[in-house]
């Protein structure tokens, strides 16, 4: 492989060092370059085994734990030749697999999805061989062939250009420049020009979007600009999710309280009855994995299951189910400008005419001079059209979109004016020229940069007259023009003249009349203000990374309320000279990185994630790639985004909107204070078992309070699907009011902690009453065991119902989640059906009389209001923090 900078050198020593010349490679050449080069794409990352993937869901702590339960649950059951300890151990694996199963289903939806966005056509390529041009695929293309570019052509490698004619390459993918790079064949650069500066090379992936070229390939596959970004990922690896950190927080504390329950019980038992040692310990190891929450980890990922398909339904797909809630922890948004922030269409914003500047750009169909601009704008104009879309370069397509708002239509006006003759565009003279036959005679139409344009004028068009071009009206035009300028506008000239049909004078271009300018811009999206007001209430730091230009850039910030002050942006360049102590205290100082190389982007989310903070990377680009895999969370854009770029990211936004991601977050949001929830019903329950029981057991050795089989039905009946619809809760009125939480922030911070030990010790202590008045007021240890069973279960609903809202819920709607509705009814269903016939037989329960019922309510009951109690003074505590 030949290593040389080709944007240093001529064509003729470009086509002289690869061995070739216009006439392109033999075929035989091409083929044995093939064989030894191998096809021109990038290797896309291995897929993991199906196997393997499914294996790995589980590897959680959580999951580990459960299964050693339920090893150990069915090695009892054998050793003892029992079925309650059987069913338990079945029980406990086969909720294991169903989480497994969901988190790898969830997985390959995600795959699938993102395999939908992929563009199913392979590309093709023009290429010149033995001085023959044929179309052939791009991925057969090797290094020395000569390919013809054409708007709209993909490039399909590193290329530098020999011939070109109006050429201009639409280069965002890499750079992130919003506006097409005029190109140069004859153009020879310095050793250390840029690449959005290298106006005589063109590059893979980077599409054609005007003009025509002959170029010859340099580099393929990984020697690409895109292929050496990237080989920059595999640099990098994923952080853990924060869920994935408080779920593995979980799994030590339960395993301390495993070991805990299993010492304690065990010489409770064996003081009990010193003989039977054995038999105290697998009682204890019994009663120790009854215990365990079984099915928080499968709760955990039904809720984020369903909050990942309800993003599906709003334009995001999450490709790693741990990844929805982190969104939810987001604090700095860096986002890329083009079609992320903007519309990525350029549009007519400003326009002067008849001596007046109009920054609406409102249509005047009444005012002759309003028309004559228009003409011109669509006169001097190369865009064609497709199947009622318009082809060409974005800042024509622009002048086109815009007179087609009010009527008037390219088509129709071509046909009046039958164009004859053009100069094309060149970076010299910066001004395009056509001549138009028009009723006997031929009008000049001239476009192009202002300054130029005003040399070439000697008049101006006002009110249907021509008046001579004075320094009044330079002044005039050019205050115009500066303040498009300070908007950020690209500004453009047009003037005409009329010539006799037979002029054989081919300077065009002298004595023209002036007749307005256009500014336009790729505009924010409509729906993006709102959102970067949305971020900021939120507590979410919003910035810009773009390759675009400084101007622009802050420009569209402070349109979108992104940025105020035009010192709030830096260029890449600036943070190359800085060292890592002046870039991190610019870090916070700053909203818009303009002009970044993709290794920019790389240390300034690296730059943010050092200081603490939880960062999301959006972008479309290969140049975006780098820095969206290092990001906590990346995320793609479905429409404009490369294949590499969405390989990388963990949220794919389908419509490409900032809105969308907002969208994510306030849903992430929701899934980790519904997971909270979830965590803190469950382990209040667990640890009422766990309290009831370990007193019960010291209190009376000689008595069984609660066998395995009965908790177990605890845990799967009246825990589970509640634990569900709490997941399935709708947002909390001020849910994106507040402040990110802390990356030191657990699933237990917040009092959340605090109101699992209240709760769980208040609800253990509701039970062994319960159980206590059973034994020695109701009749025996039979009644003890049902109404401490039955308690345990109406605890859990009337807990349930506390927790459904952070605040009161006597304020909140019970009736606004439609599944904790269902899921109260089905388990008091349950319950009814196991009091009222034989089935509590099974259970080892006894029936019970109206007076142990109602002592029962009325004993649970006062749950509801210990929790609400609890949850107010909570509440007041952690908000004066």
């Amino acid at each position: 492989m030949i290593k040389k900078d080709f944007y240093t050198i001529t064509t003729s020593e470009c086509l002289k060092l690869l061995g070739v010349d216009k006439r392109g490679l033999s075929e035989i050449t091409a083929k044995a370059k093939l064989k030894t080069d191998g096809e021109n794409k990038l290797e896309e990352p291995k897929k993991k085994n199906l196997i393997l993937v499914f294996l790995l869901q589980f590897t959680d702590i959580m999951i580990i734990i459960l299964l050693i339960a339920s090893a150990l649950s069915i090695g009892i059951a054998i050793f003892r030749q029992t079925s309650s300890e059987l069913l338990d151990g079945f029980i406990i694996f086969g909720i294991v697999l169903l989480n497994a199963i969901i988190g790898f289903v969830q997985e390959r939806k995600a795959e699938n999805s993102l395999q939908a966005l992929k563009n199913m056509t392979e590309p093709e390529t023009k290429v010149v061989r033995n001085g023959e041009l044929k179309k052939m695929p791009s991925k057969n293309c090797v290094v020395g062939d000569i390919i013809v570019l054409e708007a709209g052509d993909i490039i399909p490698a590193d290329c530098r250009l020999i011939e070109s004619s109006m050429l201009k390459c639409d280069e965002s993918s890499l750079t992130g420049e919003s506006v097409p790079t005029t190109k140069d064949s004859k153009a020879v650069l310095g050793q250390n020009t840029i690449l959005a500066e290298r106006k005589n090379m063109v590059y893979s992936g980077c599409v054609i979007s005007n003009g025509r070229g002959l170029a010859v390939v340099v580099a393929t596959k990984h020697n690409t600009e895109i292929g050496k970004i990237a080989n920059m990922l595999q640099e990098s690896k994923k952080d853990e999710t924060p869920l994935q950190k408080g779920i593995n927080q979980i799994g030590k504390i339960i395993t301390f309280l495993i070991l805990a329950i299993c010492v304690v019980t065990f010489a409770i038992e064996f003081w009990a009855n010193p003989s039977e040692p054995l038999e105290a310990f697998l009682t204890a190891i019994a009663i120790a994995v009854a215990a365990i929450p079984e099915s928080l980890p499968a709760v955990i990922t039904i809720i984020m299951s369903l909050g990942i398909a309800r993003l599906a339904k709003r334009k995001a797909i999450v490709k790693r189910l741990h990844a929805v809630e982190t969104l939810g922890s987001c604090e700095i948004i860096c986002s890329d400008k083009t079609g992320t922030l903007t519309e990525n269409k350029m549009k007519i914003q400003a326009l002067f005419y008849n001596n007046n500047l109009d920054l609406k750009a409102k249509p005047n169909i009444s005012n002759n001079e309003f028309l004559f601009l228009s003409n011109a704008m669509l006169l001097c104009n190369n865009t064609s059209k497709s199947e009622e879309k318009f082809i060409g370069d974005p800042t024509e397509i622009a002048l086109c979109e815009y007179t087609k708002s009010f009527g008037l239509e390219k088509e129709f006006v071509d046909k009046e004016f039958e164009r004859i003759a053009e100069i094309p565009f060149d970076s010299n003279r910066k001004l395009m020229t056509t001549v138009h036959y028009f009723h006997q005679s031929c009008v000049v139409y001239t476009k192009g940069a202002v300054d130029e344009l005003l040399k070439q004028c000697t008049s101006i068009l006002i009110n249907g007259k021509k008046l001579e071009l004075n320094s009044y009206f330079k002044d005039v035009i050019l205050t115009a023009n500066n303040k498009m300028g300070s908007n950020a506008l690209r500004v453009l000239g047009f003037a005409y003249k009329e010539i006799l049909p037979r002029n054989n004078d081919s300077n065009f271009e002298n004595n023209l009349t002036f007749v307005g300018l256009a500014g336009m811009i790729d505009p924010p999206r409509k729906e993006v203000k709102k959102a970067i007001e949305k971020c900021k209430t939120a507590g979410i730091r919003p910035i810009m990374i773009t390759g675009d230009h400084k101007n622009t850039a802050i420009a569209i910030a402070k349109q979108i309320g992104l940025a105020i002050n035009d010192n709030e942006v830096i260029t890449g360049a600036e943070i190359d000279k800085m060292n890592d102590e002046q870039f991190n205290k610019i870090l916070f100082k700053v909203s818009v990185f303009a002009r970044v190389s993709p290794e920019n982007k790389v240390r300034i989310v690296e730059g943010y994630k050092k200081q603490g903070k939880i960062v999301a990377m959006t972008g479309d680009g290969v140049n975006d790639a780098p820095s969206i895999k290092r990001a906590n969370i990346g995320v793609g854009m479905g429409i404009t985004g490369t294949d590499v770029t969405k390989d990388v990211a963990d949220l794919i936004v389908t419509d490409d909107n900032f809105a969308t991601i907002i969208i994510a977050i306030e849903e992430g949001r929701k899934i980790y204070s519904n997971i909270q929830k979830t965590v803190q019903f469950l382990f209040s329950a667990n640890l009422a078992e766990i309290t009831a029981i370990f007193l019960g057991t010291i209190l009376f050795p000689a008595i069984i309070f609660l066998n395995p089989v009965q908790i177990l039905f605890v845990n799967l009946i009246s825990d589970t699907l509640p634990a569900i619809a709490l997941g399935l809760e709708p947002a909390e009125k001020n849910i994106m009011a507040t402040k990110p939480r802390s990356k030191k922030a657990n699933l237990f911070s917040n009092g959340v902690g605090h109101s699992i030990i209240i709760m769980g010790l208040f609800q253990g202590i509701i039970m062994l009453t319960c159980f206590l008045l059973g034994n020695f007021v109701f009749g025996g240890e039979k009644v003890a065991m049902s109404m401490a069973f039955y308690a345990l279960n109406i605890i859990q609903f009337f807990y349930f119902i506390s927790m459904r809202a952070k605040g009161s819920v006597f304020k909140n709607n019970i009736f606004k989640n439609k599944w904790a509705v269902f899921a109260v009814l089905f388990c008091f269903g349950i319950m009814a059906i196991i009091a009222l016939t034989p089935i509590h037989i099974y259970l080892g329960l006894v029936s019970l009389g109206l007076l142990q019922w109602l002592v029962i309510f009325l004993s649970c009951i006062l749950t509801l209001f210990a929790s609400e109690f609890i949850k107010i003074t909570l509440t007041k505590k952690y908000d004066n923090k």
